[in-house]
């Protein structure tokens, strides 16, 4: 990174999440709120979203948790300012792993979070607080993995999927994965053991769909 700052859309818990990854890296954060309402009501350095403009000089990542609003941003400014990812340096990753992520944007990983062998992630990825990824899962654009959740092996978790904390999608097999549809909700501790729709929520153990 060119600039020691780095710019995060959001002001809610998410982004103040991120800022901590950030600190952690030796960055120094800056709040991108949606109005100047929001300015001198954190901790962090804030600029107004309307001022971006000014603020070209830094890459940015978006601290929403919300998969379809930081697609929106991303769409909104992906021509405008550059996206860079920010992994936490207590996250782990297995052989070349953290080489695949590199090639991404937008990605904010956690402390605690455990990436082990062949995994695909896409771009503007969320991977909360001791969060684990096991081989061979497959990871679509604008995907929020929540805390302490797992994703076993051969798993496709297909673009603005939200996984809920502490749920649990059990191992599909190589010739078959097992699949959570786009825009799908799986809610905090869901055990998920078939395949999920997409545009769905679902929870419980064994997870069930009920909308």
């Amino acid at each position: 990174m060119k600039s020691n700052r780095v710019g995060i859309f959001g002001t809610a818990g998410m982004a103040r999440e991120a800022c901590d990854v950030a600190m952690a890296l030796g960055l120094s954060p800056v709040l991108v709120s949606k109005d100047k309402s929001e300015s001198g009501l954190l901790d962090f350095d804030t600029i107004p979203e309307a001022n971006i403009h000014h603020y070209l000089d830094m890459p940015y990542v978006i601290g929403i948790g919300e998969c379809a609003l930081r697609a929106k941003i991303a769409a909104r400014y992906g021509k405008i300012i550059s996206f860079t990812n920010l992994i936490h340096p207590s996250a782990t990753f297995g052989d070349r792993q953290i080489e695949k992520i590199g090639n991404q944007k937008g990605v904010i990983i956690c402390a605690g979070v455990r990436f082990t062998h062949n995994i695909e992630v896409g771009n503007f990825c969320i991977f909360n607080l001791n969060a684990t990824i096991s081989h061979d899962v497959v990871i679509g654009d604008f995907v929020t993995i929540s805390p302490q959740a797992c994703l076993l092996g051969n798993v496709e978790v297909q673009e603005g999927t939200w996984i809920g904390a502490a749920a649990v999608v059990n191992q599909g097999c190589e010739i078959s994965k097992r699949i959570i549809g786009r825009n799908t909700v799986i809610g905090s501790g869901a055990v998920v053991l078939d395949n999920c729709d997409s545009d769905a929520t679902y929870v419980g153990v064994p997870a069930r769909r009920i909308s």
